[in-house]
């Protein structure tokens, strides 16, 4: 039995981590600034806002853990490569520091390994810099110090209690037989991976020795168009898709955005494709990935039951006229 620190453990990708650690036994414990988690007392807190470097020093400072798992990023402020060091220095001792990054960390437009070059500081998203900027000093601490480091880096994550407007952006409009607005000929491919799958990796490379000091792409291998998804949420709802083609010129001109409402295809689902191999988290840790029907149809079940609020389409019907 590992004891475990989760920064970030009640939301999407660490709550299904969470599930998993508590699932074989792991003593587990939560970083957060929230009060409480879906867990109850089967989990030890830690109050406490990552991003704060003095308080995350303090509040790792009398603490013993065998694996750290860092899965946060502050949408809002940004989270920066000292601020995540700050944690991996404070978390002394551990077999393994495992941090999540994504693979925005390579340049647009293109078909990468693990080996690639990671964008640059200065890059226009600052999420991709930051991450970006994280892996480089993490991997320099493991250099220098022999801190134990994994990264992760998923490509689209889906699946139940996801944060983000995607998969249920368009469900909602699918169930309610509104038109679906397709940028361009939507033909932009993306990959995708169930949150279980993600952390399932994570898991493993905090348990095999091999990942230590690496970087593992975590996708399904097959990448899928922007229509080809509609039409595959739609067939899982038993409903079909209404597909209006508006040219992205005039959706951006309108006002659509990609990480600030209002969304026109779902939160950040229109960008230029970046392809991930994985190779090495298959050949390396073994990690078996759902295939993307069978995880989306379990995500659409759990969708069905929640109590969503009615959405505004205002500005789409503004738009379609």
């Amino acid at each position: 039995m590992a004891r475990a620190l989760v920064i970030g453990g009640t939301l999407f990708i660490g709550r299904a981590l969470v599930d998993q650690l508590l699932e074989r036994g792991d003593d587990v414990t939560i970083m957060h600034r929230g009060s409480g988690t879906p867990f109850g007392d089967r989990v030890g807190e830690i109050r406490c806002d990552r991003n704060d470097v003095a308080g995350v020093r303090a509040a790792l400072g009398a603490e013993r853990f065998d694996v750290v798992y860092d899965n946060v990023y502050d949408w809002q402020r940004g989270t920066t490569a000292d601020q995540v060091i700050a944690a991996a220095r404070a978390a002394r001792g551990v077999s393994r520091y495992v941090f999540m990054s994504s693979i925005a960390v390579y340049s647009d437009d293109g078909e990468y390994d693990e080996d690639a070059p990671l964008v640059s500081s200065d890059v226009p998203n600052r999420y991709a810099g930051q991450k970006a900027d994280s892996e480089r000093a993490l991997f320099e601490l493991h250099r220098t110090d022999s801190v134990p480091v994994t990264t992760l880096r998923p490509a689209f994550v889906y699946g139940p209690n996801n944060p983000f407007d995607r998969e249920a952006f368009f469900w909602d409009r699918i169930r309610s037989d509104r038109p679906i607005i397709v940028p361009e000929d939507g033909a932009r491919r993306m990959q995708w991976v169930h949150s279980h799958d993600v952390a399932r990796a994570a898991i493993l490379a905090a348990d095999n020795d091999i990942a230590i000091g690496h970087a593992y792409n975590v996708t399904s291998d097959q990448s899928i168009t922007q229509i080809d998804l509609v039409k595959l949420l739609a067939r899982i709802a038993g409903k079909p898709a209404h597909l209006v083609h508006i040219p992205r010129a005039q959706i951006q001109a309108a006002g659509g955005g990609l990480l600030a409402p209002p969304f026109y295809f779902g939160v950040y689902l229109d960008l230029p494709p970046i392809i991930a191999r994985v190779d090495r988290v298959r050949s390396q840790l073994g990690l078996e990935l759902t295939p993307l029907e069978d995880g989306l149809r379990e995500t659409y079940r759990w969708y069905q039951r929640q109590q969503r609020p009615e959405p505004d389409f205002s500005w789409e019907d503004q738009l379609l006229q």
